[in-house]
């Protein structure tokens, strides 16, 4: 998955010469919490409602935004995976990332973004089923057969790793009924945890 295909494209922006205020008023009515600085297409620097806080006062919401915004803001181009985007959001703890091609701005990623990207990659949304398996000598190849043997469709794997240190594969599957499956994956020796029709 693309950053490309989740950004919002042709974002709002502002020029460095616009003040404080012009980017509050601009933030407030457009309820964004990041914004881009632009001379034509070319990123200058970023604005952020958090960023912004210390230039509240009156006086100091005169100032150009060329004297307070973020010089070089951390940015990703639009063919990384949005889990780089995600990598780079977690680790400089911010809430976006302009996306800048070839030094032009095309879009910007925000940590909802890439939420709804991953609750899409996931499945939450869509009508499913969960089953949670212990594989049999960490064999999930042969639950995963085992699935599609019964017609299963499997959206989405997690895994996580117990206090025992056993694999559990959290395994999301278009909506189907589970029981069947279960008994017959116990059957092969595998640890059925769980399982949510």
């Amino acid at each position: 998955m693309k950053v490309k295909n989740w950004m919002v494209s042709n974002p709002i922006t502002i020029s460095p010469d616009k003040t404080v205020e012009d980017a509050l008023q601009v933030m407030k009515l457009n309820s964004i919490r990041h914004l881009p600085i632009v001379e034509g297409e070319t990123l200058k620097g970023l604005v952020t409602e958090s960023s912004l806080r210390a230039y509240l006062s009156p006086e100091k919401q005169k100032l150009p935004l060329r004297e307070v915004m973020i010089i070089n803001p951390i940015v990703i181009d639009p063919e990384a995976s949005i889990d780089e985007a995600a990598r780079l959001i977690y680790k400089y703890k911010i809430g976006g990332l302009p996306v800048v091609s070839n030094g032009k701005l095309t879009g910007i990623i925000t940590v909802t973004d890439i939420l709804e990207a991953f609750i899409e990659l996931m499945g939450i949304l869509k009508a499913s089923s969960r089953i949670d398996v212990v594989p049999y000598q960490d064999n999930l190849d042969d639950v995963l057969e085992e699935i599609r043997s019964l017609g299963g469709k499997i959206i989405s794997i997690g895994m996580d790793i117990t206090i025992n240190g056993e694999k559990v594969y959290f395994i999301r599957l278009e909506k189907m009924p589970l029981e069947v499956l279960a008994s017959q994956l116990a059957n092969r020796g595998h640890k059925v945890v769980s399982f949510i029709e």
